[in-house]
């Protein structure tokens, strides 16, 4: 580390400490015209007032005081956290190992034996100043790259959240280009109402009861009302007749699985990817015998067999061109007989276990009433919630 120049330049503050005033006042005039700022105190108890107000840089203190010695200073200096940094000198007139021994576990820095030499007293200042002066810097220097750190820190969460506002800000809209997507096909159909916003809440329930994760689920919920997008490439005297469809139309009809894979293929968003094979695969069959191309069992997408079950169900039980909607009744009975020749029988096993609660997305999203859009229920995340 570079220390800047001038940084150990400051004026030392020094407390003088000792019961003679003599000395106290020699060692202050000592000091002062060594460009120190002295101030003085007669025994330990005093110092410790002083420590507040003066913050004294260096303590020369002798050791053997009335009230309180040198040593209890020391160690009160010493072992308090604003006040460790402070260098300690202490004056003896006794120069043993036990003195010495006691002031080291004291925490002194240094020692001045009397009497002393001037010289002694300037080079054991110059030193312990410097020392002091040293510690300084180092935790200003700290202290000024915590700053700089809850700086920096506060920045990248700015930026953080920035960029996660953006992001929602592109999911948000890639969530409306779907949604309306899905309303472009079913407003070619007047029968169909709420149908997509069924179809979603039916698919996110499904996925729920199913184990499967909160991502997993929040793509079929938004994923699975692309199921019909391939209608938009159906012709209106088929898609609309209100009669049966002929062999020749039904087979047209069918392609709009085909359709709708090719209007979604090659996205790089996640909802869309899912769509594309629920598009492909929401009338394959678990026996094998659905189209467009006779998978069998686990060969069809997971999301594809969930939505398949969500979009039978919801076309049982609304009005569509061919016929009036059947019972709730007629509806269960349709897809229990379903169950591990067109659905995957443990779908169905879900899908029966949550009855009332498919019921009340049926309520909710009734097709008389003004629902204003896809996104109106709360995001699934427990099996409890809606």
């Amino acid at each position: 580390m570079v220390i800047p120049e001038g940084t150990l330049d400051r004026i030392i503050k020094v407390l003088v400490v000792d019961d003679d005033q003599a000395i106290r006042e020699a060692i202050m005039e000592i000091l002062t015209n060594e460009g120190y700022l002295v101030t003085t105190a007669e025994d330990g108890k005093k110092a410790l007032d002083l420590l507040g107000s003066f913050k004294p840089d260096v303590v020369l203190t002798d050791y053997l005081m009335p009230e309180m010695d040198g040593i209890t200073l020391c160690k009160i200096i010493k072992n308090n956290p604003e006040t460790v940094d402070i260098g300690v000198i202490l004056i003896t007139g006794v120069n043993d190992l036990e003195t010495r021994v006691k002031g080291l576990l004291a925490g002194a820095d240094d020692f001045l034996n009397k009497p002393f030499m001037v010289p002694e007293l300037q080079a054991r200042m110059k030193s312990l100043s410097r020392v002091k002066l040293y510690h300084d810097f180092l935790k200003d220097y700290q202290k000024k790259l915590e700053l700089e750190i809850e700086r920096k820190t506060a920045d990248l969460l700015k930026i953080n959240l920035n960029l996660q506002m953006a992001i929602n800000e592109i999911k948000d809209l890639s969530l409306e280009i779907i949604y309306r997507l899905a309303k472009a096909a079913e407003y070619r159909d007047e029968h169909t109402g709420y149908h997509i916003q069924r179809i979603s809440h039916y698919s996110a329930l499904i996925g729920v009861h199913m184990g499967l994760s909160e991502e997993a689920i929040e793509v079929l919920r938004y994923a699975s009302p692309l199921h019909d997008i391939g209608k938009l490439g159906v012709p209106d005297s088929i898609l609309l007749k209100p009669g049966s469809l002929s062999s020749e139309e039904w087979q047209i009809m069918k392609l709009h699985t085909v359709f709708g894979a090719e209007i979604l293929k090659g996205s790089k968003v996640k909802y869309l990817r899912a769509a594309e094979k629920i598009a492909l695969y929401h009338h394959e069959k678990w026996d094998g015998s659905g189209y467009p191309e006779g998978l069998k069992g686990t060969k069809i997408p997971l999301f594809a067999r969930i939505t398949a079950i969500a979009d039978v169900f919801d076309a049982l039980t609304t009005d569509r061109p061919y016929r009036k909607a059947l019972s709730l009744d007629e509806a269960f009975e349709i897809i229990a007989k379903g169950r591990g020749t067109h659905f995957d029988p443990e779908i169905v096993d879900v899908f029966f276990d949550i009855q009332e609660e498919l019921l009340s997305i049926r309520e909710l999203f009734k097709d008389e009433e003004e629902i204003s859009h896809l996104f109106k229920v709360t995001k699934l995340t427990s099996k409890n919630s809606l």
